[in-house]
């Protein structure tokens, strides 16, 4: 197989925090030496694309306009093309709210007049936002959630609640799953990617920290999986994971041998 497109994960893969995992910088070189055309994925919801190039340009890794996708930017582009003109009700990070209004659905103030109930992280979940989710599920309510990491590395790589703990939380008092969760490993996220990439999946690796996510995402999909080391899931997780990744490495700066492998 010759790889011809990367979907890279960003939090554990490739830093921590503010801090670069060693020799990342000099793999997304290696990467782009082989010629890979490379999207960098984060489930984080509270940044756009534009922000994270920016990031990982101010950390010394070589990023270009228009290569990085999240889950707040997938969706900020499913509310768009699905519901747009309809009210949302957000429950979630200013950041997030600030995607939301580029869109053309309307943030609502108010939960029982929504279409749409948005979950999504937020450190300043409360009980309150329970109880405006109970007000705001109807029969005809959408219930989205941006993302389904319960856990994600904080600046010293160990984990803090995310996303899927506050969606699940939510889930849990309106008695209710939700309609879709955009981030990975959604199809509208694969798609959010390959559109970036603009190869097939068969063409496609994908590189990152978490086995429900990152290489679910992937094996689903037919794309050649590599889980890290750097992030959330230990070997404990992969011996009782039903997913496996094809290779499995101490961290991104080992991608070259994956590649190697690809050749042979």
């Amino acid at each position: 197989m010759t790889a011809a497109g990367a979907i890279i994960d960003l939090d554990g893969t490739v830093y921590h925090g503010d801090a670069l995992v060693p020799g990342a910088a000099s793999a997304i070189d290696v990467l782009r030496e082989r010629g890979l055309e490379l999207c960098f994925f984060s489930n984080n919801p509270i940044h756009d694309g534009g922000e994270y190039v920016d990031r990982l340009r101010g950390m010394g890794v070589d990023a270009r306009e228009g290569e990085a996708c999240s889950s707040g930017v997938v969706t900020r582009e499913y509310l768009d093309g699905t519901h747009g003109g309809e009210d949302v009700f957000l429950i979630g990070s200013d950041q997030l709210r600030r995607l939301v209004e580029r869109t053309d659905a309307q943030l609502t103030e108010d939960p029982a007049e929504t279409d749409v109930l948005l979950a999504s992280w937020t450190d300043g979940f409360h009980y309150r936002d329970m109880v405006d989710a109970l007000r705001a599920i109807g029969d005809d309510t959408v219930f989205l959630g941006t993302d389904p990491d319960r856990t994600f590395p904080n600046e010293d790589g160990d984990p803090v609640p995310g996303s899927g703990a506050i969606i699940n939380a939510v889930s849990g008092v309106i008695e209710r799953d939700p309609d879709r969760i955009l981030g990975k490993p959604s199809e509208i996220a694969v798609q959010a990617a390959l559109e970036r990439l603009g190869c097939a999946p068969a063409d496609c690796l994908v590189v990152g920290d978490r086995l429900e996510t990152d290489i679910a995402m992937g094996e689903r999909n037919g794309m050649t999986t590599v889980l890290v080391r750097t992030g959330v899931s230990n070997e404990r997780a992969l011996e009782r994971s039903a997913v496996t990744p094809d290779y499995v490495i101490d961290s991104l700066a080992e991608i070259e041998q994956v590649l190697a492998s690809l050749d042979a």
